[in-house]
């Protein structure tokens, strides 16, 4: 039986940040599994970077179901967690539910693939303190209030937490979580 990996996500999240890691871990060979505050059919959303916007664009973008509640989330089922970014971090890091299933990960140590705006998500169970990371660059501040080492890279390991910037990271932040998977949760 493959190992399992839990994504953590809502509406608004951006798109590519829970579709390439949802496809990418599959394809490595783990069972991958979405959830969300309820089982519904999310909304994700596009951020683009386009000429002329000081910051990036939204945009409607895929839908996909998840295949659990939060609630109905057995950390001990779970080999390791990816946390999206997009605009879903903000509201769901003040579900109970969530921040209960995120504080098990890192009190067992498993491996957490964090991009973009999801360091929020950690940020709200104070799991950052004295860590290394990286995240979307507007959110250096927050990272830096919720005592973290802000770097502005591609990807940054920090033990078995790996962080990046945006989705443009995207092959660099799997290729060093893959890393920590195959050393933390081997395939067979």
């Amino acid at each position: 039986m493959a190992a399992k990996i839990l994504i953590l996500t809502g509406d608004a999240a951006e798109s590519l940040e829970v579709l390439y890691p949802y496809q990418r871990l599959r394809e490595e060979g783990y069972d991958v599994h979405i959830a969300a505050p309820t089982r519904k059919t999310l909304r994700f959303v596009v951020h683009d970077f386009e000429h002329g916007f000081d910051t990036y664009t939204e945009k409607p973008g895929y839908t996909w179901p998840a295949d659990l509640a939060f609630s109905e989330v057995d950390p001990g089922q779970y080999a390791a967690l990816v946390l999206p970014g997009g605009r879903a971090p903000e509201y769901l890091r003040n579900d109970p539910e969530l921040r209960k299933v995120l504080k098990a990960f890192f009190d067992a140590d498993k491996p957490v693939a964090q991009i973009c705006h999801g360091p929020l998500l950690t940020a709200s169970i104070g799991a950052l303190n004295g860590r290394r990371l990286t995240a979307y660059p507007a959110l250096e501040p927050d990272m830096q209030a919720a005592g973290a080492s802000f770097r502005d890279a591609e990807v940054v390991v920090d033990g078995t937490l790996v962080s990046s910037r945006a989705w443009p990271d995207h092959s660099g932040w799997m290729r060093e979580f893959i890393k920590v998977l195959r050393a933390k949760v081997p395939l067979g």
